[in-house]
């Protein structure tokens, strides 16, 4: 079942190879075999391969690549084709036969799976997030009225109901089932507890852990080598089940104006967070919200602080930085570089002796 197909377009090639040389650098050689191979016969999804040699703006920014990844682990969860799925298995390595089959036979399915972003909701993003909220209650301690863009099913909604383990520091539910260490560069980040009031998510297309549909999408979207991600996601999904978060459906910087025009409540931190969200908006937008989050910080005080917290990719996309902005004063310092699921996290603290 090996077919060879060479008519792949220069874009798709430039996005799945590029894409696959990132998975096997870290560490998952499968998911980059499947994409080397989708490289090799995209043409056979005339509908699929259209889609992706038309794409309007970044391929690799849009994440394209993980999204027909994505829809090709759907097809092999739900076993079908077979050959695919025996693939997955482990009962045979015909990457191009099993990967050709699927284009061929599935083209529909792919086509329509890829019309929308991907919706990873890594939870062991959490752990970032959670050290810089700790290294923000550590410089004074009040409760965090959590507002995050971009939240998908809302499952770092819950970050406070995750246990962690932060270089030395434990920190979260130790009792949770949810368990997130990342590996841990440089110092440990500051052991003060944090406490969450209140936190509230938007997304132009929330997912609900409620839904079996829509846990199986974000379950696609986990790489299929890295069985340790699924299990923690799963355990994640149960807690959002017991749980559920808070997300709104609407577009972020409409959203995020009304909340910040709301009145915040006294000794009280309101921290924006996003994680790999600007990446899909237009240069506008990114400018529109930075616009708004320092118009909304000049209003800040002591007593009613702002923080931007950002689990995002450097416009070159040489690392992923989390990134801390505070107000009143509008002292921003990069905190850590992360992988870009959370696997490592190398801290730097905050600069001027750990304050940010």
């Amino acid at each position: 079942m090996y077919f060879m197909n060479m008519l792949a377009t220069t874009g798709a090639r430039h996005s799945f190879v590029r894409q696959a040389e990132s998975c096997r650098s870290s560490g998952s050689d499968f998911v980059a075999a499947v994409l080397e191979a989708v490289d090799r016969q995209l043409a056979l999804a005339p509908m699929s391969s259209r889609m992706v040699q038309d794409w309007t703006g970044d391929p690799a920014a849009a994440a394209v690549a993980l999204r027909v990844n994505g829809a090709l682990h759907a097809l092999a969860r739900r076993g079908s084709p077979q050959y695919l799925a025996d693939l997955y298995r482990g009962e045979h390595d015909d990457f191009d036969g099993a990967i050709a089959e699927a284009l061929l036979r599935e083209d529909q399915f792919i086509a329509d799976w890829i019309r929308d972003p991907t919706q990873t909701n890594e939870v062991a993003r959490g752990a970032a997030i959670m050290s810089a909220l700790m290294t923000i209650a550590a410089e004074r301690q009040m409760p965090f009225q959590i507002l995050e863009l971009g939240s998908s099913c809302g499952l770092n909604l819950n970050l406070a109901r995750y246990a962690y383990r932060l270089g030395g520091v434990a920190a979260g539910d130790p009792a949770s089932p949810v368990h997130i260490e990342p590996q841990w560069r440089g110092a440990d980040p500051p052991a003060a507890p944090v406490s969450i009031l209140s936190a509230h998510g938007v997304d132009l297309n929330p997912l609900s852990a409620q839904d079996a549909a829509h846990r199986e999408r974000l379950l696609s979207f986990t790489w299929a080598d890295q069985p340790a991600r699924s299990r923690r996601l799963e355990a994640a999904l149960a807690v959002a089940i017991a749980h559920p978060p808070q997300v709104h459906r609407g577009d972020a910087k409409l959203w995020l104006t009304q909340r910040l025009a709301e009145r915040q409540p006294d000794r009280v931190c309101r921290a924006v967070v996003h994680t790999m969200f600007l990446q899909y908006l237009s240069d506008r937008d990114r400018q529109e919200i930075a616009a708004m989050m320092a118009a909304a910080g000049a209003g800040a005080s002591a007593d009613r602080p702002l923080v931007e917290i950002s689990f995002e990719w450097t416009p070159d996309r040489r690392e992923v930085q989390l990134r801390c902005t505070r107000w009143p004063d509008g002292h921003s310092a990069v905190l850590a570089t992360c992988h870009p699921y959370g696997d490592w996290v190398a801290w730097r603290g905050g600069g001027d002796g750990g304050r940010v």
